[in-house]
């Protein structure tokens, strides 16, 4: 390998899913400043790199006949390189007891250490009796998303810089013409998006109540509701009860590519009550689409950048833009976007946070 190496650590990288989506943005990152990338996951599903490593018991879900955590085995394999990024797994346990044998090889190991937390266990009501994490090594350098998550974690001693995710705020949009025939979707139809797993917090229900209200308001024009995510943690059985009683069309299952997605949809609908972030916030606003959101605490340090979305408890609003587009409106918070929140800087802040830490060589 040349130059330093940085680890990227995780119980899955390479998915769709948001903490996936964040470590390869930086993993190019890190690219860009120099440092050569590996990946160690319990499950890597997509996109095989040639260093990659597969450690069954640091999955979600680890396969049946998985060995236990090996500290000393997994502390040896850090320590082949110089930077260590542990993305979530000491900051969510959603398998216990990888998350603990992670945090203990990450206070044995000579490799530098970033802890990216994308949430926190108090965060969330199954890990919020957890207290031993994230550990408190004190040469690692912890990285939060939001300035809540630095507040919290500054209430327990541990100091924290913030580098909020980033965005390619130039990208290409997506197929529109393409993507709604491979969809299926009719001409006339009004695509409500939600992107996002079928889970308690992105509060689906919500989003059937409003798109439900939406198709009343637009009526005779029809409404379709698509849902790109599955149902995970066992919430197919409520998804399958909430799907039963609506009244519009209803379409689940990721488009071509994400960006397809919204260029497909009309509207995107996000009420989550908990995000560590929310990524489709910007990214609705960078495909250039009316977003309606309910309230999660995070979205306050977004909405206060300017943005001007849609309240999930006002379907007439939607109804109106519809009628009336307001290109002014999506070209303000497209220019918002690009200000705070440009994946080009992600570099620079990245490598500010390592001088400020004292990492000024490798």
């Amino acid at each position: 390998m040349g130059g330093p190496v940085a680890t990227f650590v995780s119980y899955r990288l390479g998915g769709t899913d948001g903490v996936s989506i964040e470590a390869t943005k930086w993993m190019q990152a890190l690219g860009s400043l120099g440092f050569t990338i590996r990946r160690i996951a319990g499950e890597l599903p997509v996109a095989p790199m040639p260093d990659d490593v597969v450690v069954e018991w640091l999955a979600l879900d680890p396969p049946a006949g998985a060995p236990p955590p090996d500290v000393d085995a997994f502390t040896a394999l850090l320590d082949e390189g110089d930077l260590t990024v542990v993305e979530n797994v000491c900051s969510l346990p959603m398998n216990l007891e990888a998350s603990r044998a992670v945090a203990a090889a990450v206070d044995r190991t000579r490799s530098r250490v970033v802890l990216h937390h994308h949430d926190l266990p108090w965060q969330r009501p199954q890990t919020a009796g957890i207290t031993d994490l994230p550990p408190r090594t004190p040469s690692a350098l912890h990285v939060v998303i939001n300035a809540a998550s630095r507040a919290e974690l500054a209430t327990r001693g541990i100091t924290a810089v913030q580098i909020t995710n980033a965005f390619d705020v130039e990208a290409t949009l997506g197929d529109r013409t393409a993507a709604r025939a491979a969809l299926g979707f009719a001409d006339a139809e009004i695509v409500v998006l939600q992107p996002a797993r079928a889970i308690p917090r992105k509060n689906i229900p919500a989003a059937l109540v409003y798109v439900d209200a939406l198709a009343e308001l637009v009526a005779p024009a029809p409404v379709r509701f698509w849902l790109t995510g599955p149902a995970e943690d066992g919430y197919q059985p409520v998804l399958d009860a909430l799907l039963a009683d609506v009244r519009v069309p209803v379409s689940q299952g990721l488009g071509p590519t994400p960006a397809d997605a919204y260029a497909a949809a009309d509207v995107v609908v996000f009420p989550s009550t908990v995000e560590g972030f929310g990524n489709p916030v910007i990214e609705s606003i960078i495909a250039r689409r009316p977003l309606v959101v309910g309230h999660y605490p995070v979205l306050d340090e977004i909405l206060a950048h300017g943005f001007e979305l849609f309240a999930v408890t006002d379907p007439g609003a939607v109804a109106g833009f519809l009628a009336n587009p307001d290109a002014a409106l999506l070209d303000r918070n497209l220019a918002r976007a690009r200000e705070h929140y440009a994946l080009a800087a992600l570099p620079d802040r990245i490598d500010a946070a390592f001088r400020a830490h004292g990492w000024t060589s490798w």
